[in-house]
């Protein structure tokens, strides 16, 4: 009996998955359960198991390919069954023969067309069915010499980056952004921060939490003519990381106590740098934060993480003269910027949501209230 190893769906948005690593190769006895390829979703780097015990016995998407969900990716049969190609499920998604198609070219073909830039689909091969060899790709540069310029280096779109890229697209093809902003004073939210030994991230986190309690039209998404307002309150944080932007996820924030979000914020941050994010933890979000406060920037228009139907940025804190009672002090601020989707919600209601958080963080101690 044939058993099929297919790309997973490790969340609802996710369309298609990277394969990684093989840990495996063709031939090799494999256990049920037992890890044998790599594969990259939209947040975080998954190892695939094996569905059945047997031998693996045909690889049919090779590493750093692109396939939808669902894709078949490699046969497992029983160690004494015959195997025929031809007993391979017929059912191979599109993308699965797009990439065998696009492999018709050499290796050193590849490379020299990364190194350039070239469009593979612009060079007409000499090979055996149209294969694209090397010599190809170098007359097709010579007879473009002074038009295309030398490439020092091409980063392929691929796992996460290519994840962020399409979600950005989407965002801005799906949800009308607006963005609001305002100044918070920290001062309460700095003496908060060395009395519980937590960071910003925590205090910001809890309260965005207990103001979408409030406010629940924020915590909501747009899908077709409805607007579906969550029940749960799990607020993302944004992650840079080196695969690209990753929002892990704090689950049920409103109930949770500041050191409590401060650490799961800690290990989610971990594991989202090492690319360890189960899949749980990066899926199921109603609302996210992006702090870019870090870097030195004051405010910036945050893009919606869809389908969520606002994302609060939040840049660093800067001392700011004040006057009160005819004299000038000087008050760390912060600049919170919400973006939200006008399909859901107006100025007035965002701006009510926003103040509500200022309110929040203003009161430290008195974030519950």
């Amino acid at each position: 009996m044939v058993t099929k190893v297919v790309m997973p769906r490790l969340s609802l948005t996710m369309k298609e998955g990277t394969v990684g690593r093989w840990y495996k190769k063709e031939g090799d006895t494999v256990e049920k359960g037992e890890p044998i390829v790599e594969v990259l979703s939209e947040k975080a780097t998954y190892d695939l198991e094996a569905p059945a015990s047997g031998i693996l016995r045909k690889i049919l998407v090779e590493e750093g390919v692109d396939v939808p969900v669902n894709a078949l990716l490699a046969v497992i049969t029983a160690p004494d069954e015959p195997f025929l190609e031809t007993k391979i499920p017929a059912e191979v998604p599109q993308a699965v023969e797009k990439a065998e198609k696009r492999a018709l070219a050499s290796p050193a073909a590849k490379r020299l067309a990364r190194e350039y830039a070239i469009d593979l689909s612009l060079v007409k091969g000499s090979g055996p069915e149209g294969r694209i060899v090397e010599e190809d790709v170098r007359r097709f540069i010579e007879e473009t010499r002074g038009i295309l310029p030398k490439v020092k280096e091409v980063i392929q779109l691929s796992g996460f980056r290519k994840t962020s890229a399409e979600r950005v697209s989407l965002s801005f093809r799906t949800a009308p952004h607006s963005t609001i902003m305002m100044d918070v004073d920290v001062s309460k939210a700095a003496a908060l921060r060395e009395k519980l030994q937590v960071s910003y991230t925590a205090i910001l986190v809890k309260a965005v939490a207990k103001a979408l309690t409030e406010h629940p039209i924020i915590n909501s998404m747009f899908e077709g003519n409805q607007i579906k307002i969550f029940e749960d309150v799990n607020v993302g944080v944004a992650v840079a990381t080196e695969y690209g932007l990753v929002v892990p996820v704090i689950r049920n924030a409103d109930r949770k106590s500041f050191t409590e979000i401060d650490t799961a914020v800690k290990e989610l941050t971990e594991k989202a740098r090492q690319g360890k994010l189960a899949r749980e933890e990066v899926t199921g979000g109603t609302f996210t934060i992006t702090n870019l406060g870090m870097y030195g920037v004051e405010f910036f228009t945050p893009i919606i993480n869809p389908p969520e139907a606002a994302i609060l940025g939040v840049g660093k804190i800067t001392e700011k003269p004040v006057i009160t009672d005819g004299k000038i002090e000087t008050i760390p601020f912060m600049t919170l910027s919400l973006s939200y989707d006008h399909r859901i919600v107006d100025g007035a209601p965002a701006a009510e949501f926003l103040r509500k958080v200022k309110e929040k963080v203003e009161k430290g101690l008195e974030i519950e209230s």
